[in-house]
């Protein structure tokens, strides 16, 4: 739905729709996080989780604010024969969806999603680290979740403000450069280089959060306006939904090789 609005729309209008859209997400991030250590440590995970999947199902009551045109099946037309035209239908949806997909304007910005979400990251390899090693508390994790919410909406608000109008491929060169850097905090805190300067471990894994939160966030927002003024008309929903599948894949494999490479 979001695409279909920025469709035509100039990189700025994009940008302040997913803006809209993940800053609403962030904001949800912070009351969860706000809540989820303590009532671990009150209730127990059970209750947690229990909470947790119902809470999804007010996504439902929305879905009748959605106006959408009803699709009619014609005088004399029967189920079967609405089914081959569906068949039909996805098929050509299919073959629509690759020529999308295999021009060059298209293909090489996916490609450039796939790799760069396919970076190993060391965020199983921490969290061992920090609650077996570092012995930190449910409660505190989700004081740093809150800490990462806040962050993202922070970064959400930077891109907004700042640098939706900048160009895409300036975004990604900085971001990246500096994203390279900040990355390497982590060593301090396994190796506890930041006992030596007299910062505790919470304050310093809370403080690394925020900083690599926030620039986190504000690179990726430009993947998603990239990703939605991609989409073609017509096939906004199929596109955009190939294009987040690709990005998530990468993220995956990018798990894999960094838990490969920690065995």
């Amino acid at each position: 739905m979001v695409v279909e609005r920025a469709r035509g729309e100039s990189q700025s209008m994009s940008g302040s729709l997913q803006s809209l859209c993940w800053g609403s997400s962030a904001i949800g991030g912070i009351v969860s996080s706000y809540f989820s250590g303590s009532l671990v440590d009150a209730y127990g995970v059970r209750y947690v989780f229990g909470i947790t999947a119902l809470l999804p199902l007010i996504t439902s009551a929305v879905a009748v604010l959605v106006k959408e045109q009803p699709v009619h099946l014609a005088s004399g037309q029967h189920l079967s024969s609405a089914s081959l035209d569906f068949l039909e239908s996805s098929k050509q949806n299919i073959t629509q969806l690759w020529d999308a997909v295999k021009q060059p304007n298209v293909l090489l910005p996916t490609l450039f999603i796939f790799l760069w979400q396919a970076t190993p990251h060391s965020d199983s390899a921490m969290f061992y680290f920090t609650t077996n090693k570092l012995s930190f508390t449910p409660e505190f994790l989700g004081r740093v979740k809150l800490v990462t919410s806040v962050a993202s909406l922070l970064g959400v608000g930077l891109y907004n403000g700042f640098l939706k109008n900048v160009q895409l491929r300036k975004i990604f060169l900085v971001t990246t450069v500096i994203g390279s850097a900040l990355g390497m905090t982590q060593v301090f805190l396994v190796m506890g280089f930041n006992r030596k300067f007299g910062i505790s471990d919470e304050w310093f894994a809370i403080g690394d959060s925020l900083i690599l939160t926030v620039l986190a966030q504000a690179s990726f927002m430009p993947v998603l306006v990239l990703a939605a003024r991609l989409c073609p008309e017509g096939m906004e929903a199929t596109l955009f939904a190939t294009l987040m599948s690709i990005s998530n894949g990468g993220s995956v494999l990018g798990g894999l090789i960094a838990s490969s490479s920690h065995c």
